[in-house]
């Protein structure tokens, strides 16, 4: 496999993982709380539900395929797949950012600016490398298809 789709790989990996940890500390740096009424606390402790489980999975998933970085990029197919997985997770939050529910300019410009520009970039990087996979995949299958064949002759 070429350097660069090394090299792409585990940037995409890292800086997934670093956003998932990032994300358990994302409620007290925006002060999400401050914006809800102290008596709903089922909609506040199901907020922390979903951050925690999200950021939880998000960083899980990103540091196994760090973990996994070899077997990834010598092709097995079971760590190749965890890698589409974690691609088409930053294709929809992609696609959500950018066409279907943009994040609210208010209070934060920057902040929701910079969350678009991120997670476009970071979904275009995956499907560099999950295209790359794909073609991998295909020359390994019709080399082994075609060795196959003249073995059997």
């Amino acid at each position: 496999m070429r350097k660069g789709i090394r090299v792409l790989y585990f940037i995409t990996v890292i800086i997934s993982a670093l956003v998932g940890l990032w994300h358990f500390f994302v409620p007290w740096m925006f002060q999400w709380y401050d914006y809800l009424p102290t008596q709903y606390e089922n909609l506040i402790v199901g907020i922390d539900y979903t951050n925690y489980c999200f950021s939880f999975l998000l960083f899980g998933l990103s540091f196994m395929l760090i973990l996994l970085g070899k077997k990834a990029l010598a092709m097995n197919r079971e760590a190749v797949i965890f890698y589409y997985f974690l691609t088409v997770v930053w294709i929809f939050r992609a696609c959500l950012a950018s066409f279907i529910e943009p994040w609210p300019l208010q209070p934060i410009p920057a902040a929701a600016i910079g969350q678009l520009v991120a997670s476009d970039v970071l979904a275009v990087m995956m499907i560099v490398v999950s295209v790359c996979f794909i073609k991998e995949l295909r020359r390994k299958k019709a080399d082994s298809s075609l060795s196959g064949w003249s073995d059997s002759k």
